[in-house]
Formats: C-alpha cells, sequence, structure tokens
C-alpha cells in the first residue's frame, strides 16, 4: 500500500479541530482515505451502510472496473482467461499468484485429481437430509462438516494446513454437488474418475449411472468449464466478505467456506440465475414469446412489483464482460444439443432482443448478466434449477480461498469487527413485575 503525498483534511462547522488522514493509492482504482486512528482522534465512527464506500481489505487478487466492464484476475482479463486457459490453471492464478506453465499444470492437476473422492462416511451424513431437501441447504451442512472428517487440515494459521484445506475443497466440491443432486433424485452417487478432467469429471458424477457408460461431450464440457472460470471471484463481495469475517476470527478454512456458501444461498446474490430462468418459465405459462410485450410493459410500470431478473449488475454500469463470453457459450451449447428452437430458449433470446434494443433498459444500462446467460446453459446441459446456485457456489470456492489466505497473511488482519449507530433506549432501570 503506497501512501500519497496529498493528505485529506476533516474540517467540522462547529470549529473542532482539523484531523488529517493518511491517502493510499492502489495499483488502480480510486485511492483510499485510511481512517482508523479517526475514533481516536474525534470520538466518532463512519457511518456506510453495507459498506459500500469502505476498502476492508487490501488485496491483490481481482480487480473491477464496473464503468468500464472490466474484470482481471491478478491482472489477466476475464476474456482471456476464459479463452486460453480452463479453470484449474485458473485455480493455480488465484491461489499462487501466477499461471501455471506446463510442469506446474500437470503437477496442480494430479494434486486436485487425487483428492476428488470425499471420506465415504459422508454418504451416511447425507442421508440424514430430506430428498427434497434444497441443494444449498444440503452443501452448507456437507461444506461445514468436513471439519469434522477431515480435521488434519483445519488449523488456519498452519500454512500446510491451509494448502492441504484448499486443495480438497476444490477437489471434492464437485463431487459433494454430484452427490446432493444424486441424493435429491434418488440415484447411486458416481464416484469420480482420475481419467477425465475436472468439468467433465463433474458431468460424469451428474449424469452418469452404472447402467451404461456415459461419454462427456467436449462442447458440453468446455461450456460448464467457462461456467467456473466466470465465477471463481469476483473481489469483495458479500460472500467473499463473509468469508473472510467468518475467517477473521480463526475458525478452521471448512467452515469460513460454509458461511460463504450460506450467503451465497441468498436470491439477492448467488440466487440471480435461478430467479432468472424461474423468471423465464413464468413468462413461457402466461403465453411464452407473445406475452413479451406485455411483460417489458409491467416491468416499466414503477407501481408494479414485476422486475427484469438477469439485467443489469450492481458493479457493471456498462456490460458485464462475462456476460458476453457466456452467450457465445450459450449459443454453441443449445446448438450442440438442437435446443435453438426450443420454446423457453426461444422466449429468453427474444427478451435479450428487447433489452438490447429498447430505449428504457439501454438507458438504464440494464444489459443482460452473467445470470442470464449461465442459467439457459445449465437447464440445456441437464442441471435442476435448484443446483445452480451449489455450482455457482462449487465455482466461487477457489475466490473464496484465495481471499482467506491473502487475509490470514496480511500483517493488519484483524478480527472484523464492525461498528454501529445506536438508536435504541438510553439507560434506563428495571421496575418490580407489579409496576410495570
Amino acid at each position: 500500500m503506497k501512501a500519497s503525498e496529498t493528505k485529506a483534511t476533516l474540517s467540522f462547522s462547529n470549529g473542532g479541530q482539523n484531523v488529517e488522514l493518511p491517502i493510499y493509492k492502489g495499483t488502480m482504482g480510486p485511492d483510499v482515505i485510511d481512517i482508523r486512528k479517526l475514533y481516536a482522534q474525534t470520538g466518532m465512527f463512519t457511518y456506510d451502510p453495507g459498506f459500500m464506500s469502505t476498502a476492508s481489505c487490501e488485496s491483490a487478487i481481482t480487480y473491477i472496473d464496473g464503468d468500464k466492464g472490466e474484470l482481471l484476475y491478478r491482472g489477466y482479463p476475464i476474456e482471456q482467461l476464459a479463452t486460453n486457459c480452463d479453470f484449474l490453471e485458473t485455480c493455480h492464478l488465484l491461489l499462487y499468484g501466477d499461471l501455471p506453465n506446463a510442469e506446474q499444470k500437470t503437477t496442480f492437476t494430479k494434486l486436485v485429481t487425487n483428492h476428488t473422492m470425499v471420506n465415504e462416511q459422508m454418504q451416511f451424513f447425507l442421508r440424514g437430509f430430506r430428498r427434497d431437501a434444497h441443494p444449498m441447504a444440503i452443501m452448507t451442512g456437507l461444506v461445514g462438516a468436513m471439519s469434522a472428517f477431515y480435521h488434519d487440515s483445519t488449523d488456519i494459521t498452519n500454512p500446510k494446513h491451509r494448502e492441504i484445506a484448499a486443495i480438497r475443497l476444490i477437489a471434492k466440491m464437485p463431487t459433494l454437488v454430484a452427490m446432493a443432486y444424486k441424493y435429491t433424485v434418488g440415484q447411486p452417487y458416481m464416484y469420480p474418475k482420475n481419467d477425465l478432467s475436472y468439468a467433465g469429471n463433474f458431468l460424469h458424477m451428474m449424469f452418469a449411472t452404472p447402467c451404461e457408460e456415459y461419454k462427456v461431450s467436449p462442447v458440453l464440457e468446455r461450456a460448464l468449464d467457462r461456467i467456473f472460470i466466470l465465477h471463481a471471484d469476483h473481489e469483495q463481495n458479500a460472500s467473499t466478505s463473509t468469508v473472510r469475517l467468518c475467517g477473521s476470527s480463526g475458525t478452521n478454512p471448512f467452515a469460513a467456506i460454509a458461511a460463504g456458501v450460506a450467503c451465497l444461498w441468498g436470491p439477492a446474490h448467488g440466487g440471480a440465475n435461478e430467479a432468472a430462468l424461474n423468471m423465464l418459465y413464468d413468462i413461457q405459462k402466461a403465453g411464452g414469446v407473445e406475452k413479451i410485450g406485455e411483460f417489458i410493459k409491467q416491468v416499466k410500470d414503477k407501481n408494479s412489483s414485476v422486475k427484469l431478473m438477469g439485467f443489469g449488475h450492481r458493479v457493471y454500469k456498462n456490460y458485464d464482460p462475462r456476460a458476453k463470453l457466456m452467450q457465445e457459450t450459450c449459443r454453441e451449447v443449445l446448438g450442440e444439443l438442437g435446443l435453438e428452437n426450443d420454446p423457453l430458449f426461444k422466449l429468453a433470446m427474444a427478451l435479450e432482443k428487447i433489452a438490447l434494443e429498447d430505449e428504457y433498459f439501454v438507458s438504464r444500462k440494464l444489459y443482460p448478466n452473467v445470470d442470464f446467460y449461465s442459467g439457459i446453459v445449465q437447464r440445456a446441459i441437464g442441471i435442476p434449477v435448484p443446483l445452480f446456485t451449489a455450482i455457482f457456489a462449487l465455482a466461487r470456492t477457489v475466490g473464496w480461498i484465495a481471499q482467506l489466505n491473502e487475509m490470514i497473511g496480511d500483517p493488519d488482519y484483524k478480527i472484523g469487527r464492525p461498528r454501529q449507530l445506536f438508536e435504541g433506549s438510553s439507560k434506563r432501570d428495571v421496575k418490580p413485575i407489579a409496576q410495570r
């Protein structure tokens, strides 16, 4: 963190003494004002609901420029990574800071591949859930339970423990998600296969059965790998901040990641692609493509509760760079599966066209986001809607781990403890019950 020669001066209209605050410059992005000593100097806190104007940490992992529509992992544009690299190369980049060379890629891939099986007793833990349990309820339990099954790597202060926990989480998340799916549909679990790629192995565990050989489609394999890359990290979002806050207490890595899974479950965060597809189902039920005009009219009506899901983004005020990549993948997958004329997908493409051309949406920069396209792709592949967020969690796990490890290695890291503006009752005395 580089200190600027310029300082910020906080002055008070009541004539109180001015306070000088240091300013720090990052590699890119806005400068930050250091307010750590503000309370000691003034007796006051800052007020920032949702932490929208607060940098909670230093980070060198992911950079987003929402106005430009730019997303960088360790300096590399997401477009280049999604086009030229696979997911495990991206994992190596996020964890260790650089893309692997050929030898490092082979070693890292082998390491992850050799940890994809889960303890056999986890299936008995899984059987405690109802068959109709939401996959995210199951995943929150399974990931948290990993600290009981793999208690030899739970010391967050031990770098070797953190590394083995990281490899275990990345390797086992696809197995756990596939187990959760197989459990809810009543099919036998499929064990991982070491001769398949990360994405190919996940497809095999999801859709193969013991009855016959399952052939992994290269197009679907690449599509899923791209979904994983595009969702691998996204700076200090709600679930990442949750993982950091949880990990700041010194809890084990599995518990911290389970907290991230729980946060991601929310419809305003990881559930957005599920919400986008449910919106398409609702329009389809109401009459399909012919009813889009009526739906758009409701979206524009301020008095209506109807929302356009899968469009716009809290950070990107331009086109989400991940959405462009997912749009290409979407068309490849629909073509591979012969679904170009599927009514739901025709409806999605018609809605996309209107949103990209209609002045109401264009002026508000409500472009299709990554959730819109990834939901369509996953549905086409055969992944049920309730499982979408679990796949998001699978992909985001590496980002959570990288962020957690970075925080623990930061000499300034402390247990998270936000302050508050208290508006409750002032001090009062308890009266005897007869006088209340």
